[in-house]
């Protein structure tokens, strides 16, 4: 008499993964033909996610790889984005073929929406949780994300600036340079008084916060603020010690200058002090000249400012 196979370690395995995702996507929403009420499909909210974080200009073809979404359909997408503004096209200065592919204003007002909300929705889940408990779910993520991705490094990603950020901001100058440079809390005065005038003032067509994360927490920002319509100005800088090493400086730095050019800036500017040697030699690696030196006493040190200028 024959007998039916027992069960085995991977049948339990794939009946949890298909419950638990069966739990996330319910509990998130995205089941629905639109993405948060909006008039995006799920995938056209993933396309106009990566060309709102590109950090170097995306074609058609390399969104569409990145993604997954073959190219037939990607192309549809891109003709709707097209048809309601949300998208401009320019031939690659490297590729005659190919076509760079830039948000419109339209389509960055698109993005901040769909991104606002899905913060807020996502917060709504979070908000019945401790803060032990938010850890928790933090951490099962970032292991989900590990062992099925196969990197046992945290992946880091940057986003807009949204309510909270600009607290951490403070928060993690005041932290680290009082304890790796033993500055005062007039430091961290200043840094607050910087965030809030970013609030107040905010111009989303000539100024951006990105925000560094990883395992879901913020480990990095820049700031570029509008100086005048041809000089932008960099600022706030800072790397939390967690993800140092990983050329995240660079990254947002890159990402500062890309942006200025975009938006028509002729020159960066950015005031720092000389004992900031990572800082400074990410500036140098992207181009910024030393423009101006001087001796000054504040955040209760003797310390050398600098401005530094990058021209395009």
């Amino acid at each position: 008499m024959s007998q039916a196979p027992a069960a085995n370690g991977t049948d339990d395995a794939v009946a949890a993964v298909r419950r638990f995702s069966r739990f996330y996507t319910r509990t998130l929403g995205v089941l629905g033909g639109d993405l948060y009420d909006s008039d995006l499909s799920l995938t056209e909210a993933r396309v106009l996610y990566e060309l709102a974080m590109a950090q170097t200009p995306r074609t058609a073809i390399e969104v569409g790889r990145d993604l997954g979404v073959d190219a037939g359909y990607m192309s549809r997408i891109l003709r709707g984005f097209a048809a309601r503004g949300l998208i401009a096209r320019k031939p690659s200065t490297t590729d005659g073929r190919a076509r760079i592919l830039t948000l419109t204003k339209k389509g960055r007002a698109a993005f901040a929406r769909v991104d606002r909300i899905s913060a807020e929705e996502v917060g709504h889940v979070l908000a019945p949780l401790t803060s032990g408990e938010r850890r928790q779910v933090i951490t099962a993520m970032s292991a989900i994300e590990r062992a099925l991705g196969g990197d046992s490094v945290s992946p880091i990603t940057l986003r807009a600036h949204r309510p909270g950020d600009m607290g951490w901001v403070v928060a993690k100058h005041g932290e680290l340079y009082a304890r790796e440079y033993g500055w005062d809390l007039s430091f961290e005065a200043l840094v607050a008084e910087i965030a809030a005038g970013f609030i107040r003032n905010f111009d989303p067509d000539f100024e951006r916060c990105w925000i560094a994360e990883m395992d879901g927490e913020p480990v990095g920002s820049v700031f570029i603020v509008k100086a005048s319509d041809e000089v932008a100005k960099l600022r706030l800088l800072i790397i939390d010690p967690r993800a140092r090493g990983r050329g995240l400086g660079k990254k947002l730095v890159d990402e500062c200058i890309r942006f200025s050019r975009e938006r028509g800036y002729r020159k960066i500017m950015l005031w720092t002090n000389d004992v900031l040697t990572a800082a400074r030699a990410i500036y140098v690696k992207a181009g910024f000249t030393l423009t101006e030196s001087e001796k000054h006493h504040s955040f209760g040190k003797e310390l050398v400012g600098e401005t530094w200028e990058l021209e395009f």
